[in-house]
């Protein structure tokens, strides 16, 4: 079982990688043939993909923040919780800023790192804040 401490420690640094605009940063945390699949898509496997992934939404989102909301230890597991923050000025972009909640559901594997990753948030709201920004209210 995993203890609280380091999940929250590991948690936070998680969240720093992602606003360091780093995505090399963030594919630290899996193990080099560790995996990150978001909203049931194809998964990105091995830290070169987990790194493209991220730069993907660093890239969409040049003042992208990634804020921790909570994390949880489930069983072997975790539960990571975080929202999005972000203008999507990026190449192509819209000039939409969105505010999105997900969480990412890991397995460890050895040395502390993520060996699995699913992730999800709610992509029809996302698309909609793309299009037409943040709902007012």
């Amino acid at each position: 079982m995993l203890e609280q401490t380091f999940l929250v420690d590991f948690a936070k640094r998680y969240t720093a990688a992602w606003c360091s605009h780093d995505p090399a940063s963030v594919a630290s945390f899996y193990l080099s043939n560790g995996s990150l699949c978001i909203n049931g898509g194809i998964p990105a496997v091995g830290r070169s993909a987990i790194a493209d992934t991220a730069q993907g939404f660093m890239r969409a989102f040049p003042d992208l923040q990634v804020l921790m909301d909570k994390v949880l230890v489930r069983g072997e597991g975790a539960e990571y919780h975080w929202t999005l923050l972000g203008t999507n000025t990026g190449p192509g972009g819209t000039g939409n800023r969105v505010h999105i909640s997900g969480f990412e559901v890991w397995k460890f594997g050895d040395a502390g790192r993520i060996a699995e990753s699913l992730g999800s948030f709610d992509e029809r709201a996302y698309r909609r804040q793309l299009e037409h920004g943040i709902d007012p209210g």
